[in-house]
Formats: C-alpha cells, sequence, structure tokens
C-alpha cells in the first residue's frame, strides 16, 4: 500500500466564516443493495490503498471499498466525486498525500493536486491540474 493518508490531509481547517473542519465527503454509498446518497457521510481513516472506515448517515463507522463507479452495482463500496478546474465532474480512483487520481464519467484520467473545500475557488486555475473535493 505505501503510505497511508496524512491525517491533517483528509481535513480541513476553515477560518472566519467558515469555522470548523471539514472531512472529506462520500458522494454516495452501497449497504445491502441500496444506494444512499450521501449528504452526512465522510472519510475517518484509510485502512489500505482502497479500503477506507467512513461515517454513514446513521452514525455508524464501515470499512468500504472505493471505486470510480458512479451507479455503484456492488455491496460495501462508496465513491467521492471531485470537480475538475474546467467543471467536469469526476470520481477519485485514489488519494494520495497531495494529489488524486480521477476518472471522468467519460472514462478519461487523470492525475491532480486536491483541495478540501467548495468548487469555485479553482476557476482562477485553469490548466493548472488542481480539483476541488467537497467537504462535510
Amino acid at each position: 500500500m505505501g503510505r497511508p493518508i496524512r491525517k491533517d490531509r483528509m481535513t480541513q481547517n476553515f477560518t472566519g466564516d467558515e469555522a470548523g473542519t471539514g472531512k472529506i465527503a462520500v458522494s454516495n454509498y452501497r449497504t445491502s443493495g441500496s444506494n444512499t446518497a450521501s449528504t452526512t457521510a465522510y472519510v475517518v481513516a484509510q485502512r489500505s490503498s482502497r479500503k477506507f472506515k467512513i461515517h454513514l448517515e446513521d452514525s455508524t463507522e464501515v470499512v468500504y471499498t472505493l471505486v470510480t463507479d458512479a451507479t455503484l452495482s456492488v455491496n460495501n463500496t462508496f465513491n467521492v466525486k471531485v470537480v475538475l478546474n474546467d467543471s467536469t465532474e469526476a470520481y477519485v480512483e485514489r488519494f494520495y498525500n497531495r494529489t488524486v487520481h480521477y476518472v471522468t464519467t467519460g472514462g478519461d484520467t487523470g492525475t491532480a493536486t486536491y483541495t478540501l473545500g467548495a468548487e469555485g475557488s479553482d476557476e482562477g486555475q485553469a490548466g493548472s491540474g488542481a480539483v476541488s473535493i467537497d467537504v462535510i
């Protein structure tokens, strides 16, 4: 697996109007045959290169596999959506300490540095390869 992601790379401390801690948001997860579009689930810790402990909406914490499948056809999987600097949506395939490897809905792949926060803060970075990951 290599080195796990540093804990401080999985959360973002905001200041001012956005005070609080932002955690990497889980876009969708699938449990026992039901696909849930989440608004409050987030990544807690890394267990292996593609397995992460996530906090679900019902306050349970489980280990699920990170996938790029938008439909989540397999149980116990989840995905994390990113927005590229040209507003294209993609899904994270792998996390690294400062970068992510992503797959777009059209099948294109790439690697980019990431920031935790709302989409829009990266608009001035066109061509830089930066992506935004939503936080909870």
